[in-house]
């Protein structure tokens, strides 16, 4: 199994309405859950009980399009509102995910982490500064615990309906940051275009389906040009 971690807040939980799109499903896109795998169908995490459209389903079938025999295994570990400051080494949403991470390790490799994060860290000048540097800790630390050096890390720009909602001034700072982060094997997705469900913090449920084709994208973009092996 191909194993993806889904790592940070409320977007990569996925808040997207179900009713919108539709439904995604393919039994070669499995989720791990206290019952251990099943096929994946959304929502894929339990964080809020407003949990809806992700993008991961969307990203999955993207790569499945490239490779049709592989099986894909989604881990999720996001949780909303979470700060950058839980997801950091000896934090407890870092330690959760390195659980959930190993626990599904046992029936495959990891093949990729995926984070959007950083609208809660958009509210200080303080936290949206040091985002870069402290999101560099956050990818060598998970690497190292699931020795896994060479594992994409693939982000995504937080939405840029954000300059709409006043708390988040530092918006423009964390999307820098998230753009320019100096990581080997990391890439961001661009937020370009992609609109809000009407709160100015979440994005849609089109949105987010066009959001994980782009996360694909680019992880795709990052094992072809680091000659990485395609998924098996």
């Amino acid at each position: 199994m191909n194993i993806f971690l889904l790592t940070g807040q409320s977007n990569m939980a996925g808040r997207g309405p179900l009713d919108t799109v539709e439904p995604l499903r393919h039994s070669n896109i499995q989720v791990l859950g206290e019952e251990g795998w099943t096929e994946a169908s959304e929502p894929l995490h339990s964080d809020k009980p407003t949990a809806g459209v992700g993008l991961a389903m969307s990203f999955a079938q993207r790569l499945l399009e490239r490779s049709p025999q592989a099986t894909i295994g989604l881990v999720p570990c996001a949780v909303g509102g979470s700060a950058l400051s839980r997801w950091m080494p000896g934090q407890d949403l870092n330690e959760r995910a390195l659980a959930l991470g190993r626990r599904a390790m046992e029936d495959g490799e990891l093949r990729g982490i995926l984070w959007h994060q950083g609208e809660s860290d958009s509210g200080t000048k303080s936290d949206a500064t040091s985002y870069a540097a402290r999101l560099t800790k956050v990818i060598a630390h998970l690497r190292e615990q699931l020795t896994a050096t060479d594992v994409p890390f693939i982000a995504g720009q937080i939405g840029l309906f954000l300059r709409e909602d006043e708390s988040k001034t530092y918006f423009a700072v964390v999307n820098e940051a998230l753009r320019t982060t100096a990581e080997s094997l990391y890439a961001c997705a661009s937020a370009r275009d992609l609109t809000d469900k009407g709160d100015h913090v979440h994005f849609d449920s089109a949105s987010l389906r066009e959001l994980g084709c782009r996360y694909a994208e680019e992880y795709l973009r990052l094992i072809q040009e680091h000659h990485l092996p395609p998924l098996s």
